[in-house]
């Protein structure tokens, strides 16, 4: 699995914590001020449920979680994909985008974000 954004996103590298505070809103912008847009896949693709164990979160946990965010106005969930080759393409195109896919078809129109603990 690759973690990857839009080329202009200000980071090469995240820690966990920070990949999981981006999936559930507590950060909303980069540091150069533009906004994230994280992206998610539907529930049936397993390189999702692998996504979520590396964020130490069950798709439910993190279900639970924006639903509680939603409920008190502090925004909406990842908008969640078809496939992720859909993925690639709206990160490709999408200024401050982040989402994850298959190292295998990852290409040179987005940046894979090291992971680092």
């Amino acid at each position: 699995m690759a973690i990857i954004a839009h080329p202009d996103v200000p980071v090469d590298s995240l820690t966990k914590n920070k990949l999981l505070d981006l999936y559930t809103g507590d950060l909303q912008k980069w540091k150069n001020n533009l906004p994230i847009i994280a992206y998610d896949l539907k529930p049936k693709l397993e390189i999702r449920n692998e996504f979520y164990r590396l964020l130490g979160k069950t798709s439910s946990r993190m279900k639970s979680i924006w639903l509680k965010k939603m409920l008190a106005g502090e925004g909406d969930p990842p908008t969640a994909l078809e496939s992720e080759t859909i993925i690639l393409q709206k990160i490709a195109k999408t200024p401050g985008a982040i989402g994850f896919v298959s190292e295998s078809i990852v290409n040179n129109s987005v940046k894979v974000i090291v992971l680092k603990e």
